[in-house]
């Protein structure tokens, strides 16, 4: 079998996220396919249109929802701008999963708290759906999302419901000047609102995903209230392109982010040479 050659895949409903963030929800057409694959939360594909090339994006639905799969993207180039384009009933390709996973079974009995900006919400609302469809194996959830304004907020239909959950602690935030007359969440920087919320530590685990500047000061606040950076996880989409560690696009030092990642602990990514 060709590693290269794409599964073939329905949009079976696209999502006007932003101006310029969609989401797609595919179905396999071969129903063989269909019935055998299977994913793990952090893992990621390479996503096609068929005479204008493939794009890497994580696969954001949970695997606990079969049947589909779905992914979230910005129009920035060539390859996004003509996903852009595809409509309800448009065959594209899909290959994967590839890359490693967030550790869900040594999460099981701990609190997990979830810090994402902007787009960076698609890779973390894959684990949040995985931790909400089994809520009873994780303790208290807690959601920090932040965007520039109100227009670049993602998943507003899922922000509403979490934040109407009684089993989830959810802080939504835009940057100032960001905000409308009636907007009602918070106003500040991600790291600022990570304070304010005040997760605890103890028994915890932290899912951060977001631009790097957001990151480079969440740390910080996430190691001042007591986490420990095995216990920080965050994924990356680093160059990725083959997708099975041939092209060496998505090399840091000697890491193949989509081999060795995308999900690596703070841990981890203090050893890697700053290439951020």
């Amino acid at each position: 079998m060709n590693v290269y050659q794409p599964f073939r895949v329905r949009v079976e409903e696209k999502i006007e996220e932003t101006a310029d963030t969609r989401t797609l929800k595919l179905k396999f057409l071969d129903p063989d396919v269909a019935a055998k694959f299977d994913f793990k939360a952090g893992q990621f594909g390479e996503y096609s249109v068929f005479g204008s090339g493939e794009c890497t994006f994580c696969i954001a639905s949970s695997p606990t929802r079969k049947g589909y799969i779905e992914c979230s993207f910005k129009t920035v180039g060539k390859v996004t701008s003509a996903m852009k384009d595809l409509e309800v009933g448009d065959v594209m390709g899909f290959r994967g999963p590839y890359g490693n996973a967030f550790p869900m079974e040594k999460m099981h009995g701990a609190n997990v708290v979830f810090i994402a900006g902007g787009i960076g919400l698609a890779p973390v609302r894959c684990v949040i759906w995985n931790v909400l469809d089994e809520r009873a194996k994780f303790k208290d959830v807690t959601i920090v999302y932040g965007a520039r304004t109100v227009a670049d907020l993602v998943y507003k239909r899922e922000l509403e419901d979490w934040g109407k959950r009684p089993d989830v602690k959810l802080w939504t935030t835009v940057d100032p000047g960001g905000e409308t007359p009636d907007w009602k969440g918070q106003v500040g920087f991600v790291p600022s609102i990570v304070e304010k919320a005040a997760p605890v530590a103890d028994n915890s685990w932290a899912v951060i995903c977001g631009p790097p500047v957001m990151i480079k000061y969440t740390l910080p606040v996430l190691k001042k209230m007591g986490f420990t950076e095995d216990r920080i996880l965050t994924t990356l989409e680093n160059r990725m392109k083959c997708g099975i560690g041939k092209c060496g696009r998505c090399n840091i030092g000697p890491v193949y982010v989509c081999k060795d990642g995308p999900v690596f602990t703070a841990a981890e990514m203090a050893k890697l040479p700053n290439e951020f």
